[in-house]
Order: C-alpha cells, then sequence, then structure tokens
C-alpha cells in the first residue's frame, strides 16, 4: 500500500504533517482519514492535562479528568515502560465519559419536479437540482452516501488504496464512476468535463476550491467529515432530495443496532463491555479512537465505547500511544487495523511483542484485527452496517 497522503478534512480531518501522513479531520472536529487537518487519522498533537476540559460533577470528576490528563501526559511522551494492566483492581475496565451524540435534524422533503430546491451547507444556501442526475462525490463520507441511497455518482476522487475506492463497497455500484483525482485535490478539468449538475464535499477538504467549484454546478459542502457523519448524511439525503430513504436507512440501522446489542447480552452487558480501537499509523504513533471518531459513535450505537484511556482526546478523537504505552490501550475487546505497510507502522513489532500478547483483550481472545478501509476511512451507514455484522460475528457468544 502506498504511503499515506490524503489531504486535510474535519470529522476526522487529516492535514497532512511530517509526523503523521494520515489525520482524520482538520482542526475543529478530527476525522478519521489520513492525511487531514487534526481529525480522527494520523496527526493529532497529544492532550495534556492542562489541555483538558473541566467537567461538571465536583471534585471527584474533576480528579478523574486530572487523572486521565496524566495518563495522556505519559502516553504521549518518550517515558518510561509502562507494562501493568489498564484494568482495576477488580479486573473491570472504565468507560471513557462520552457525551450524547447530537440529534440529526431533517429539512422537509422538497418536490421532485424540474426545478430546485434550497439546501442549508457550510457556505450558506445552495439551490440545487430536485432530481440531480450527474453527481460527483469528492471524499469518501460522501460516496457512501450516494450509494446507499441509491445514487451512483458520474465522478468520484479516489482513496489512498490500491483499488482506488474503497474496497468495502460493492464493486458493480462502482463501475462506470469516473475518477476525478485524489481526495483533498481534485482535478477540476475533469470534474467539469462530466458535466455535473451536482457537487458534495466538505469545507474541510475543499473549502478553498469552492469558488471554482460552484462555477461548474452547485457545490454542497457540509463543515466536516467525520464525527458528524449522521447530520452530513441528512445534508447528503437533502441535496440529492433522498429525505424519505435517508430516513427508512436511518431507522434499519438504529433496529440494526439493536439487534447487535441484544446479541451481545442485552443493553447491561453491552454497557460493561469496553472495546477500544487501535489503529498503527505508518509515520505516527498508533491511535486509540474517542468517542468523537466515527467508529466511536458506531461503538456508542450498541451500547460499548473506548475505556478511559481516551478521556481529555482533543476534539473527542483520539490519543496517540508509543509502543511502549500500548498497554493503556487494553480492554474487554481491541479492534485493530493498519494504515500503511505493518512494518512501518509498528503493528508487526508491537502485535508480536511481550506487552501485547500480555493485554487482557488478546488473553481473552478478543483482539480482532478489522479493515482499515471500513472501519476508519468508509464513513457512512453503508460502512456503519458492515462493521455491526462484524462485530456481532466476532463477539457474540464469546
Amino acid at each position: 500500500m502506498t504511503r499515506p497522503t490524503h489531504p486535510a478534512m474535519t470529522r476526522s480531518p487529516h492535514p497532512a504533517t511530517s509526523r503523521s501522513p494520515l489525520s482524520s479531520h482538520p482542526a475543529p472536529p478530527c476525522s478519521s482519514h489520513p492525511a487531514l487537518p487534526c481529525s480522527s487519522h494520523p496527526a493529532l498533537p497529544c492532550v495534556s492535562a492542562a489541555g483538558a476540559r473541566p467537567r461538571r460533577g465536583g471534585t471527584a470528576r474533576a480528579a478523574a479528568v486530572a487523572a486521565a490528563g496524566a495518563l495522556l501526559l505519559t502516553a504521549c511522551g518518550s517515558g518510561a515502560d509502562s507494562g501493568a494492566s489498564a484494568a482495576g483492581p477488580d479486573g473491570t475496565f472504565k468507560a471513557a465519559t462520552c457525551p450524547a451524540q447530537p440529534t440529526t435534524t431533517w429539512p422537509e422533503p422538497a418536490p421532485r419536479g424540474g426545478g430546485s430546491h434550497p439546501v442549508r451547507t457550510a457556505m450558506g444556501e445552495v439551490a440545487v437540482p430536485d432530481t440531480p442526475r450527474r453527481v460527483v462525490v469528492l471524499d469518501t463520507a460522501e460516496l457512501d452516501s450516494t450509494l446507499t441511497l441509491g445514487v451512483t455518482p458520474v465522478g468520484a476522487t479516489h482513496s489512498d488504496v490500491d483499488s482506488g475506492f474503497l474496497d468495502y463497497l460493492p464493486r458493480h455500484r462502482l463501475a462506470g464512476i469516473k475518477d476525478v483525482g485524489k481526495i483533498g485535490a481534485p482535478n477540476l478539468e475533469a470534474i467539469a468535463a462530466l458535466k455535473p449538475d451536482l457537487i458534495l464535499t466538505s469545507k474541510v477538504r475543499d473549502g478553498q476550491r469552492y469558488a471554482e467549484l460552484k462555477k461548474i454546478a452547485p457545490t454542497v459542502m457540509t463543515e466536516t467529515t467525520g464525527y458528524p457523519w449522521k447530520q452530513n448524511f441528512a445534508v447528503h439525503a437533502a441535496a440529492l432530495n433522498k429525505i424519505p430513504e435517508a430516513k427508512r436507512v436511518v431507522a434499519a440501522y438504529r433496529s440494526h443496532a439493536e439487534r447487535v446489542t441484544q446479541a451481545l447480552g442485552g443493553p447491561a452487558k453491552a454497557r460493561a463491555l469496553r472495546a477500544n480501537v487501535v489503529r498503527f499509523v505508518e509515520g505516527a504513533d498508533t491511535r486509540v479512537y474517542g468517542c468523537r471518531s466515527y467508529i466511536g459513535t458506531v461503538l456508542d450505537d450498541i451500547g460499548t465505547g473506548p475505556t478511559t484511556v481516551v478521556d481529555g482526546a482533543q476534539n473527542g478523537l483520539m490519543v496517540e500511544v508509543g509502543p511502549e504505552q500500548i498497554t493503556k490501550a487494553d480492554a474487554n475487546a481491541v479492534f485493530y487495523s493498519t494504515y500503511g505497510s505493518p512494518e512501518k507502522s509498528k503493528e508487526a513489532q508491537i502485535t508480536t511483542g511481550p506487552l501485547w500478547k500480555n493485554l487482557r483483550a488478546v488473553k481473552d481472545g478478543r483482539s480482532i484485527r478489522v479493515d482499515d478501509q471500513l472501519w476508519i476511512q468508509g464513513i457512512g451507514y453503508t460502512a456503519a452496517d458492515k462493521i455491526l455484522d462484524e462485530i456481532q460475528q466476532r463477539l457474540a457468544k464469546k
């Protein structure tokens, strides 16, 4: 696989930095792709105790936050080896302090005639065709959204993967989609040649190109990518005039999540199950994803989620740990993926070492290697449904 070079995004923007080729979003909210400014990807600065936000709840809560900050300081530094288990004295793992996910708001469906309807975007209100027929998408979330809603774009930017488009997407649905350049660096001439009537992207990815893009076709930009993926999906649905279809997708996903929760033993057992998502990144330290990452929200939807290692994570996205602090990522279950080569990302080194082998998740047979494209890079309801299937298959009845 080629070295990560994604442009910057927010959901988890990924700005490309010398330290980490991947990011998941730019800095406001961060993202899950590689090269994005502050994000769910590679390069995110470590958070110090001083940078941790105060939480309500009195001195006990404040002490917990301070402890989390101290933990992150250790993880960010090159301090002494920490082989101690992250489990408490009773052998359990404490849940991270995760905020409730924001409620998705939906505009009213527009008529499906030959006219146009307004869509609220990060760049203001934009008039788009009632029935767009030639859609170009400039990121992975937008590609997931369009395919989920039954729309095949005429053009899309490619990801840093051998196949160009992410492998979890159905091959037959991708046939005929024109490659219009790399995410974060689209070829404007190639886009214009397709004569699109709608372009979907985000401000964090392509805000600097908005003036040029809107000359080609009405351009709908969400603010970021990643964490607000459910609201972004609603914006994509509004632009495509597929609100009723989108609401059915969301309802089906919620039912799916409830079935997985029951398969894990019900809400109480799901809440007691702590699951961390670890990403080995070529050119960066190892990441543990937080509450406001894409994958963090999917885990939250079934009642589980990360341990306190991610408390204090910048923008709630992730923390980074060095090879000697990998025990901080321990949990009842650890899902791990790799961006880049297993050797250069340190996956091979860490997962064959004694600290990894002593993780409770490893000893219990619950360290599970997953597809980075699906779990981290995809971002959308099609990806989320596939992730839920995998969680149920790997964790239920174990």
